[in-house]
Protein backbone atom coordinates (compact mmCIF):
# COMPACT_ATOMS: atom_id res chain seq x y z
CA UNK A 1 0.00 0.00 0.00
CA UNK A 2 1.42 3.67 -1.32
CA UNK A 3 -0.10 6.94 0.34
CA UNK A 4 0.83 10.58 -0.93
CA UNK A 5 2.75 12.80 1.28
CA UNK A 6 3.27 16.56 1.47
CA UNK A 7 5.73 16.40 4.31
CA UNK A 8 6.64 15.90 7.71
CA UNK A 9 7.72 17.73 10.68
CA UNK A 10 9.89 15.95 13.23
CA UNK A 11 9.35 17.20 16.52
CA UNK A 12 5.78 19.18 16.15
CA UNK A 13 4.74 20.19 19.75
CA UNK A 14 1.64 21.52 18.86
CA UNK A 15 -0.29 19.01 17.02
CA UNK A 16 -1.24 16.54 20.25
CA UNK A 17 0.26 15.31 23.54
CA UNK A 18 4.16 16.02 24.03
CA UNK A 19 6.94 15.85 20.88
CA UNK A 20 5.44 14.71 18.09
CA UNK A 21 6.14 13.08 14.16
CA UNK A 22 3.56 14.49 12.34
CA UNK A 23 2.84 13.80 9.13
CA UNK A 24 1.03 15.82 6.35
CA UNK A 25 -1.26 14.31 4.03
CA UNK A 26 -1.89 15.00 0.17
CA UNK A 27 -4.98 16.26 -0.62
CA UNK A 28 -8.10 18.16 0.68
CA UNK A 29 -11.36 18.60 -0.59
CA UNK A 30 -12.41 21.88 1.69
CA UNK A 31 -11.17 25.02 0.75
CA UNK A 32 -10.67 26.82 4.51
CA UNK A 33 -10.26 30.64 4.26
CA UNK A 34 -7.46 30.43 6.35
CA UNK A 35 -5.71 27.18 4.99
CA UNK A 36 -2.48 27.37 5.65
CA UNK A 37 -1.53 24.54 2.76
CA UNK A 38 -3.38 25.64 0.07
CA UNK A 39 -0.23 23.51 -1.74
CA UNK A 40 -1.75 19.96 -0.09
CA UNK A 41 -4.95 20.65 -2.17
CA UNK A 42 -4.19 18.56 -5.05
CA UNK A 43 -4.65 14.57 -4.94
CA UNK A 44 -2.03 12.50 -6.46
CA UNK A 45 0.35 15.29 -5.91
CA UNK A 46 3.10 14.55 -3.26
CA UNK A 47 5.82 11.97 -2.13
CA UNK A 48 4.85 8.43 -2.96
CA UNK A 49 5.60 6.29 0.32
CA UNK A 50 4.37 3.29 1.88
CA UNK A 51 3.20 2.81 5.82
CA UNK A 52 6.62 1.16 6.32
CA UNK A 53 8.54 3.46 5.39
CA UNK A 54 6.82 6.48 7.46
CA UNK A 55 7.32 4.45 10.52
CA UNK A 56 10.34 3.80 10.02
CA UNK A 57 11.30 7.79 9.39
CA UNK A 58 9.15 8.04 12.55
CA UNK A 59 11.23 5.77 14.98
CA UNK A 60 14.58 7.78 14.26
CA UNK A 61 12.62 10.13 16.97
CA UNK A 62 11.24 8.11 19.26
CA UNK A 63 13.43 9.08 21.95
CA UNK A 64 12.02 12.56 21.69
CA UNK A 65 8.84 11.45 22.73
CA UNK A 66 8.57 10.18 26.45
CA UNK A 67 5.98 8.99 27.67
CA UNK A 68 2.86 11.41 25.81
CA UNK A 69 4.50 12.10 22.72
CA UNK A 70 3.97 10.38 19.54
CA UNK A 71 2.72 10.43 15.31
CA UNK A 72 0.12 13.02 14.21
CA UNK A 73 -1.37 12.42 10.94
CA UNK A 74 -2.69 15.82 9.62
CA UNK A 75 -3.42 17.36 6.41
CA UNK A 76 -4.54 18.04 3.52
CA UNK A 77 -7.28 15.61 4.72
CA UNK A 78 -6.26 12.36 6.60
CA UNK A 79 -9.23 11.00 5.74
CA UNK A 80 -9.32 11.23 2.10
CA UNK A 81 -6.28 8.40 2.38
CA UNK A 82 -7.55 6.76 5.29
CA UNK A 83 -6.90 3.01 4.26
CA UNK A 84 -3.09 4.48 4.18
CA UNK A 85 -3.51 5.91 7.82
CA UNK A 86 -5.33 3.11 9.42
CA UNK A 87 -2.25 0.88 7.90
CA UNK A 88 0.43 2.92 9.77
CA UNK A 89 -1.58 3.47 13.03
CA UNK A 90 -1.65 -0.43 13.03
CA UNK A 91 1.70 -0.58 12.82
CA UNK A 92 2.29 2.31 15.47
CA UNK A 93 -0.13 0.27 17.58
CA UNK A 94 1.72 -2.79 17.24
CA UNK A 95 5.32 -0.73 18.03
CA UNK A 96 3.57 1.00 21.13
CA UNK A 97 2.98 4.08 19.68
CA UNK A 98 0.61 7.06 20.53
CA UNK A 99 -1.52 7.79 17.68
CA UNK A 100 -3.56 10.88 16.93
CA UNK A 101 -5.43 12.18 13.85
CA UNK A 102 -5.90 15.48 13.05
CA UNK A 103 -8.94 16.03 11.01
CA UNK A 104 -12.03 18.15 9.60
CA UNK A 105 -14.11 15.11 10.42
CA UNK A 106 -16.12 15.84 6.76
CA UNK A 107 -15.41 12.10 5.73
CA UNK A 108 -17.49 9.24 6.31
CA UNK A 109 -16.81 5.45 4.60
CA UNK A 110 -15.49 2.31 5.64
CA UNK A 111 -11.95 3.18 5.51
CA UNK A 112 -12.41 5.52 8.15
CA UNK A 113 -13.87 3.33 10.52
CA UNK A 114 -11.54 1.16 10.31
CA UNK A 115 -9.08 3.98 10.56
CA UNK A 116 -10.79 5.13 13.91
CA UNK A 117 -10.87 1.63 15.40
CA UNK A 118 -6.74 1.85 15.68
CA UNK A 119 -6.59 5.53 16.75
CA UNK A 120 -5.86 6.67 19.96
CA UNK A 121 -6.65 10.89 19.82
CA UNK A 122 -8.36 12.28 17.30
CA UNK A 123 -7.90 16.41 16.89
CA UNK A 124 -10.91 17.65 15.38
CA UNK A 125 -11.13 21.04 13.67
CA UNK A 126 -14.66 22.58 14.55
CA UNK A 127 -13.96 25.33 12.50
CA UNK A 128 -17.13 27.59 12.36
CA UNK A 129 -20.03 27.33 14.91
CA UNK A 130 -23.17 27.40 12.37
CA UNK A 131 -24.05 25.62 8.93
CA UNK A 132 -23.85 28.88 6.76
CA UNK A 133 -19.96 29.85 8.16
CA UNK A 134 -19.69 26.19 7.09
CA UNK A 135 -20.83 26.88 3.65
CA UNK A 136 -19.22 30.12 3.15
CA UNK A 137 -16.02 30.02 4.36
CA UNK A 138 -15.16 26.10 4.64
CA UNK A 139 -16.67 24.08 1.80
CA UNK A 140 -18.68 21.29 3.32
CA UNK A 141 -21.74 20.91 5.98
CA UNK A 142 -21.38 21.62 9.81
CA UNK A 143 -23.85 18.50 9.87
CA UNK A 144 -20.91 16.08 8.14
CA UNK A 145 -18.56 17.42 11.14
CA UNK A 146 -21.65 16.77 13.95
CA UNK A 147 -22.20 13.17 12.55
CA UNK A 148 -18.69 12.76 13.42
CA UNK A 149 -18.16 13.64 16.70
CA UNK A 150 -21.23 11.59 17.36
CA UNK A 151 -18.92 8.56 16.19
CA UNK A 152 -15.85 9.54 18.10
CA UNK A 153 -18.61 9.94 21.02
CA UNK A 154 -19.90 6.43 20.55
CA UNK A 155 -16.88 4.71 19.80
CA UNK A 156 -15.05 6.46 23.23
CA UNK A 157 -12.27 7.75 21.16
CA UNK A 158 -10.55 10.90 22.82
CA UNK A 159 -11.09 13.96 21.21
CA UNK A 160 -9.76 17.49 21.51
CA UNK A 161 -11.70 20.24 19.63
CA UNK A 162 -9.58 23.19 17.93
CA UNK A 163 -11.23 26.05 16.40
CA UNK A 164 -9.24 29.35 14.35
CA UNK A 165 -10.27 32.85 15.99
CA UNK A 166 -10.24 35.13 13.68
CA UNK A 167 -10.70 38.78 14.90
CA UNK A 168 -14.13 40.44 13.06
CA UNK A 169 -15.39 36.70 12.07
CA UNK A 170 -15.71 34.45 15.15
CA UNK A 171 -14.28 36.15 17.85
CA UNK A 172 -17.64 36.72 19.87
CA UNK A 173 -19.01 35.11 22.66
CA UNK A 174 -22.37 34.37 21.24
CA UNK A 175 -20.05 31.79 18.89
CA UNK A 176 -18.19 30.07 21.96
CA UNK A 177 -21.84 29.94 23.26
CA UNK A 178 -22.99 27.87 19.98
CA UNK A 179 -19.74 25.83 20.44
CA UNK A 180 -20.55 24.81 23.85
CA UNK A 181 -24.26 23.83 22.55
CA UNK A 182 -22.15 21.55 20.14
CA UNK A 183 -20.28 19.63 22.07
CA UNK A 184 -22.57 19.06 25.03
CA UNK A 185 -22.98 15.90 26.00
CA UNK A 186 -19.70 14.27 24.10
CA UNK A 187 -17.53 13.17 26.76
CA UNK A 188 -15.06 12.23 24.74
CA UNK A 189 -14.20 15.50 24.05
CA UNK A 190 -11.38 16.09 26.90
CA UNK A 191 -9.96 19.57 25.18
CA UNK A 192 -11.00 22.45 23.93
CA UNK A 193 -8.37 24.65 22.28
CA UNK A 194 -9.28 28.18 20.45
CA UNK A 195 -6.13 29.23 18.34
CA UNK A 196 -5.44 32.89 16.89
CA UNK A 197 -6.16 33.18 13.20
CA UNK A 198 -2.40 34.22 11.39
CA UNK A 199 -0.99 34.98 8.34
CA UNK A 200 2.01 33.65 7.67
CA UNK A 201 0.73 31.49 4.77
CA UNK A 202 0.25 34.56 3.01
CA UNK A 203 3.53 35.07 0.98
CA UNK A 204 2.68 31.09 0.36
CA UNK A 205 -0.61 32.23 -1.59
CA UNK A 206 1.45 34.71 -3.49
CA UNK A 207 3.86 32.49 -4.80
CA UNK A 208 0.89 30.29 -6.32
CA UNK A 209 -0.83 32.72 -7.33
CA UNK A 210 -3.72 32.31 -5.25
CA UNK A 211 -5.90 34.72 -3.41
CA UNK A 212 -5.91 34.54 0.40
CA UNK A 213 -9.44 34.62 0.78
CA UNK A 214 -8.96 35.59 5.04
CA UNK A 215 -6.23 38.34 3.71
CA UNK A 216 -8.91 41.12 4.69
CA UNK A 217 -9.11 40.06 8.31
CA UNK A 218 -6.69 40.66 11.13
CA UNK A 219 -4.23 38.23 13.05
CA UNK A 220 -5.26 37.20 16.56
CA UNK A 221 -3.72 38.30 19.33
CA UNK A 222 -3.04 35.74 22.33
CA UNK A 223 -5.10 37.80 24.70
CA UNK A 224 -8.44 37.71 22.64
CA UNK A 225 -7.84 33.74 22.59
CA UNK A 226 -7.02 33.66 26.49
CA UNK A 227 -10.78 35.49 27.19
CA UNK A 228 -12.64 33.45 24.44
CA UNK A 229 -10.99 30.00 26.49
CA UNK A 230 -12.44 31.08 29.69
CA UNK A 231 -16.16 30.58 28.13
CA UNK A 232 -15.44 27.62 27.07
CA UNK A 233 -17.02 25.27 28.91
CA UNK A 234 -16.45 20.80 28.58
CA UNK A 235 -18.64 18.48 28.71
CA UNK A 236 -19.38 16.46 31.80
Amino acid sequence: MKGRIHSYQSMGTLDGPGVRFVVFMQGCKLRCGYCHNPDTWKMGEGLEISPEEVLERALRYRNYFGSEGGITVSGGEALLQAEFVAELFTLCREAGIHTALDTSGSVWNEGVKRLLSVTDLVLLDIKMTDEEGYQKYIGCSLKEVLFFLDELQSRKIDTWVRQVIVPGLNDTRENIERLNRLIAGHTCVKRVELLPFRKLCKEKYERMELLFPFGRYPEGTAKQVSELQKQVVLPR
